[in-house]
């Protein structure tokens, strides 16, 4: 009778579980029984292991073969563990020591031909083998980098089986020739899942993306996507057709600041198990934009599918911008969705074969025409919407959802002189982005012994005892709370705002100019601030 152990991870969302791979040899009429709430693909494995195991030279044991994971009431799902369940029969079967994988932790799907292929979420399953205490795990080669990205533990990466026996025995490594250059790789195929992002992607370097100054007019508008990327308030753009809206949002990755560390790691974890990561970047460094189609589902946006729910929008927005073009034409009920993640940062969704914890800090931007045909605002321009349709339509913006919303912002049609270049061409990206890092950086060390890091983030409770404003400045906003123009968390919202103006002005705290912006920004109510007050155009 022989038995080995090894470890490999289950994946439930984004968060990892450890996994012993148990493999038992007994006599018997030889028989492969794989126990431990697999799924259909993991269940197939059966077949791919014991091919891969003959075609990389070793012999399978014919005797009764029975591999067991645990903890069995886990459910598990994918072909990660083809490679923990080879290891453990060869262990079993003595052609490996037994004593040398069982502090492994193995991540991989088998070829038949013993080829090891990539999986999709190497990095969080990694990040939870280290937080489990694993120091030393077996990643494909095209993962090794990813792997690599989590600090105190060793990767080995491997391209075929073969390898795997000969580092795990001390024979000599038998060169496996990689793909030569120009020819596709199959090996990468399960890495990107067409479909799997829809509507996401990475932002570009903001030297190869679009360049803010292409943007004309909106002096306003320009000072509010300033002030969201500063603070990371979500932003709300209206006005006509062609007034800029969509422009001034796919501009808004450029002057973001890069992630740090830790968010680089978290945003990675999610577009890894997405399947969205691209070959060869390991590691995401720049926010990402996600921009789903107006015919978007809640489980696209939100998350969910067969089985385990999958990352959706929001989760694929982490640590970036999720804009929402044409937000009346989304379904009421998938709008009033983000209401949870808006305040959270995060969303759990229950189904029946588990509940997911899945990250959803973003930046939300949303874009909206005043009507249906979008003439509503224009001068001279007959608009033929009744009124009861406008108020219908505007309406598809639930309250509970627009209080959530910083900074809500008209686009005004676009004048002859600004599409002309007769007023002067805007302020590029490079040079907001450096006024956004500068205070980003304020912010950062006011708040560097809290658990926030920038002013959105802030609680109510800190803004009102912690964070106090200077004197007589909230007067115009206690006048607001009066007449029903700001809730309580409205105000919360104002007091945010007004840190960040504040941070681009390089004031020690708001003032009362700050805090007039800050209204006008969120009420749409005239405060006597001078169009781009605080930008420097």
């Amino acid at each position: 009778m022989g038995f080995a152990r090894t470890c490999s991870v289950a994946l439930v969302g984004v968060e990892g579980v450890v996994v012993e791979v148990q493999a038992d040899l007994e006599p018997g009429v030889a028989a492969f029984t794989l126990v431990g709430l697999p799924d259909k693909s993991l269940s197939e494995s059966r077949d791919r292991v014991r091919a891969a195991v003959v075609n990389s030279g070793a012999e399978w044991p014919q005797k009764k073969l029975t591999v067991g994971l645990s903890p069995a009431s886990v459910p598990k799902s994918g072909s990660g563990f083809d490679l923990a369940v080879a290891a453990a029969v060869l262990g079993a079967a003595e052609r490996i020591d037994p004593r040398t994988i069982a502090d492994l932790v193995l991540i991989g799907e088998l070829g038949l031909d013993g080829r090891v292929r990539p999986v999709r979420g190497v990095l969080p399953a990694v990040l939870a083998a280290a937080d489990a205490g694993y120091h030393q795990v077996v990643v494909p080669e095209q993962t090794a980098g990813e792997a690599a990205l989590v600090p105190g533990v060793s990767v080995l990466g491997v391209r075929t089986l073969r390898q795997l026996i000969a580092v795990l025995t001390d024979e000599p490594v038998p060169r496996e020739e990689p793909t030569e250059e120009g020819r596709p790789d199959a090996m990468l195929a399960g890495l990107l899942v067409p479909g799997a992002g829809i509507g996401t992607g990475l932002a570009a370097d903001p030297a190869e993306g679009p360049d803010l100054a292409d943007v004309a007019g909106q002096h306003r508008a320009r000072h509010a996507l300033e002030i969201a990327a500063a603070g990371s308030h979500h932003l709300m753009l209206s006005g006509p057709p062609g007034a800029g809206k969509t422009m001034l949002a796919e501009r808004l990755p450029g002057i973001l600041p890069p992630l740090t560390r830790q968010e680089s790691l978290e945003v990675t974890a999610v577009h890894s198990v997405a399947g969205i990561l691209p070959p060869g970047e390991p590691l995401v460094r720049r926010a990402p934009y996600c921009a789903p189609h107006h015919s978007a589902t809640m489980q696209s946006l939100v998350g969910g599918g067969n089985g385990l729910p999958r990352p959706g929008a929001v989760s694929l927005a982490h640590r970036g911008i999720l804009f929402l073009d044409e937000a009346p034409e989304f379904s009421g009920k998938v709008l009033d969705a983000l209401r949870q993640p808006l305040e959270s940062g995060h969303v759990v969704i229950a189904r029946a074969a588990g509940v997911v914890r899945l990250p959803a800090r973003f930046l939300l931007v949303l874009a909206a025409n005043p009507c249906p045909c979008g003439r509503h605002t224009l001068q001279g321009v007959g608009c033929e919407c009744p009124s009861s349709l406008i108020r219908r339509y505007q309406a598809r913006l639930s309250g509970p959802l627009l209080d959530r919303v910083d900074l809500r912002v008209e686009a005004e049609p676009v004048t002859r002189a600004d599409l002309l270049g007769q007023g002067g061409r805007g302020e590029t990206t490079a040079a907001v982005a450096a006024r956004v890092l500068e205070a980003r950086a304020r912010a950062t060390a006011r708040l560097a012994d809290t658990p926030w890091s920038v002013n959105s983030e802030i609680p109510g409770h800190e803004l009102r005892t912690r964070y106090l404003a200077a004197p007589g400045a909230l007067a115009a906003a206690e006048r607001d709370i009066e007449r029903g123009l700001l809730t309580a968390r409205g105000l919360d919202r104002v007091l945010r705002v007004a840190w960040t103006v504040a941070d681009l002005a390089g004031h020690e705290r708001p003032d009362s100019g700050d805090i007039a912006l800050a209204l006008e920004m969120r009420t749409g109510i005239a405060r006597g601030v001078p169009v781009g007050a605080g930008e420097r155009t």
